[in-house]
């Protein structure tokens, strides 16, 4: 797998299991990339839903994507404090046109003094019926609640203190 250069702009894409487009975010600014993470920063980005719908991120937000968990969180920086997503999904594929991973539904949010809470497991549960989710997914996917539930308690990974605020330093030099 290739990936993508330092201060390269990239577009991610979010896919659903059964391989139709999610979500589109235009542009990311890579701030490291490696085969086994990389780590964005953007700021008022556009967003594609696959509905049609557009609209614009509020904040800047450091994107964090591993090659070997499947999860990504995206810290967004404001004014009363870092706020993170946690995307349940795949782990990262890459190639010379986006950033890739499928998008399982279940999401954790997790607020500035480190509570969280788990986010559309109604969501998941119509999926998992529509698009015939294998039992291993399932299964892949709550082990996954519990290890960001543990990274976050840990404060470990993108949760450590300072992580967000050292690359969004970064992202600053390369806008």
């Amino acid at each position: 797998m290739e990936f993508p250069k330092i201060g390269s702009n990239i577009e991610v894409q979010s896919y659903k299991h059964n391989g139709l487009l999610h979500r589109v975010w235009e542009e990311t600014i890579i701030l490291k990339g490696t085969t086994q993470e990389v780590i964005g920063g953007n700021d008022r980005i556009l967003v594609q839903e696959s509905d049609g719908r557009q609209w614009r991120t509020r904040e800047p937000a450091i994107c964090y994507f591993t090659a070997h968990h499947w999860f990504n969180v995206i810290g967004m920086i404001r004014d009363d404090g870092i706020y993170y997503y946690c995307n349940l999904g795949t782990p990262f594929t890459y190639d010379s046109e986006a950033l890739k991973y499928i998008d399982y539904d279940l999401d954790i949010k997790v607020f500035p003094d480190m509570t969280y809470k788990l986010l559309d497991e109604d969501e998941f549960a119509l999926h998992k019926k529509q698009m015939n989710y294998p039992d291993e997914v399932e299964v892949i996917l709550r082990r996954t609640v519990d290890e960001l539930v543990s990274w976050v308690s840990q404060q470990k990974g993108p949760f450590e203190p300072g992580f967000i605020e050292y690359w969004y330093e970064r992202f600053l030099h390369h806008r």
